[in-house]
Formats: C-alpha cells, structure tokens, sequence
C-alpha cells in the first residue's frame, strides 16, 4: 500500500511546514524562500501549492501560479487571456523519498487543476545539467523544451553560470502528454537512437574518472540528435567544479545554437552504454509546429 498521499495545501500550518522544506534546499536565507503569506496568497487566488506527505510529515511539494506569456510594453501585445499558463516552481522531494514516483504523481496533481482551470500550457524552468530531472520532465511527463537562458535569475558571479536553465513546456492535453498520464511514454532506449545513426552532437571523451566535454563543430543537418550531458553532475560539480563549469559553459553554447537553428528537445535517454551510464537530451527538428511559440 502506496504510504504517500497527495493533497493541496490550504492551511496556515501546511504552508509553514512548506517553508520549512523548502530550507533543506535554500537553506534559511529568506531571499531564497517563498515565506507563508506568499504561498496563502497563491493557493487561495487561483494558484496551488501541492504537497506529498508521509503520515504527518510534508516530504515534497510543488507550487504554481496562473500567468500570461505577453510582453505587456509590446504595442501588438494579445489580452492576457489569449496567452494563460500556469507557471509551476519550487518542486521539490526530500532526497531519502525519491525514487518513489512522488515528482511524477505531483505533477499529475498539478495537471489536474490545469485541465480543470481550463489552462493548456503549464511551465516551468530546469538546470540543464540535472539528469534525474530531465528524465522526469521530458521523458515521463512528455514536457519539450525549446528555448534557453543563460543566467536566467541574474545572478552575480560566480553564481550566474548556475543560473542558466532550460524552460520546460507542458501541453497538458497534447496526445503526447495523455499518453504519458497512462504510463505509456516513450520505450526508445539509447541504442535504438544509435542504430539510427541519431548523431551525437558534442561527441564527449573520457580522461581519468570524468567525462570532458569536447567543443561542437558543425550544427547538424538531421531530424534527430543527441546532446551528452554527465550522468552523475551532482557529484561532478563538487569533486571538479572546475571542470563541471567547463560543462556549462559547453552547454551554454551547445542548446543556444541548436534551439536557434530550430530544433526541440523531445526526449531523454539514460542508459548503460560502452561500460558506464550515459545521458542525452534528444532533439528533434521540425517535430510539431503546435509547440513552436509564436
């Protein structure tokens, strides 16, 4: 019997126990947490906090918030009615009750309030170089991603290059989407992609324990292709962050020629290959112009 269950939070003393959570990652810091009269305000006006609990403990949540995807300066700018989305941030599980579906089972709460709200579109920003999420918001939920930004939050050095993230997109009633909703996402595996002849864009090399990324020459003339990240970034980062910001900064330049060259992230793979995991962002050209933003 599933242990863990699903529900907004609504409560005063919910939403303390989410700003408590939310310190396991940002520590105490109050420029970094959403504070209680904040998370009051958007669960009670069209917004939502979701939480998972075990027994009485809050061990993830995921929060979201009706917006518009308009430059209201713009002289050709649409009502905000034409462009809703539900922008969702802070999800986040405790890392002793991973593994256990609750990221996925969160997201499909929050899909539920979308397609009760009528809302189409739910977004959300991602480190590029986090693998266990890629494989949640790609892969299992059936998100694309198409657009990049460098040191989104505009940060300071030498905080900025951590500041680069991928923005996901979710369509919430897209085939592809559905389909996922009832476990039936995609079965490719990375030697499916391989046998295709799917080229590896930053052919990475191995030297030593790590993988070290190698400068991308030519944007490809292809349907498909693979862009390498490391498996295992987290422990990267802090054993060589010398390294791992080489990393970013290959990435950095890797998705920003791609995307502009008009292809979209549409899966992502993590297999053992060749005697050790490898990752890859799958990207797709010309895959379906009802994703391409206007």
């Amino acid at each position: 019997m599933d242990e863990i269950r699903i529900e907004r939070l609504l409560q005063r003393e919910q939403h303390d126990q989410a700003v408590e959570l939310q310190k396991n990652y940002w520590g105490d810091d109050a420029g970094n947490l959403v504070p209680r009269h904040m998370l009051h305000s958007i669960a009670h006006y069209g917004g939502h906090i979701i939480g998972a609990y075990h027994g009485q403990q809050l061990v993830g949540f995921v929060m979201g918030f009706i917006g518009a995807d308009i430059d209201i300066d713009h002289q050709d700018a649409r009502p905000a009615m034409a462009n809703l989305l539900i922008m969702s941030k802070r999800m986040l599980v405790l890392p002793q009750f991973r593994g256990r579906n609750i990221g996925f089972r969160l997201k499909m709460a929050q899909r539920d309030i979308a397609l009760k709200q009528a809302i189409r579109l739910v977004t959300w920003t991602v480190d590029p170089m986090l693998s266990a999420n890629a494989h949640l918001n790609i892969r299992k939920l059936g998100g694309v991603i198409q657009r990049f930004s460098a040191n989104y939050f505009g940060l300071d050095e030498p905080d900025s290059l951590r500041a680069d993230r991928l923005f996901v997109d979710w369509w919430v009633t897209h085939r592809r989407v559905k389909e996922r909703a009832r476990g039936k996402g995609s079965k490719l595996t990375l030697r499916q992609y391989f046998d295709v002849n799917a080229p590896i864009v930053n052919r990475a090399e191995t030297k030593g324990p790590w993988l070290q990324p190698r400068s991308m020459t030519d944007v490809p003339n292809s349907t498909f292709a693979l862009v390498e990240i490391p498996a295992d970034f987290r422990q990267f980062e802090v054993s060589e962050r010398g390294l791992a910001d080489d990393w970013r900064y290959h990435i950095r330049d890797v998705f920003s020629r791609m995307f502009a060259a008009g292809y979209i992230v549409t899966d992502f793979v993590s297999d053992h290959y060749d005697g050790r995991r490898r990752s890859f962002y799958l990207l797709s050209h010309h895959f379906d112009n009802n994703y391409r933003k206007n």
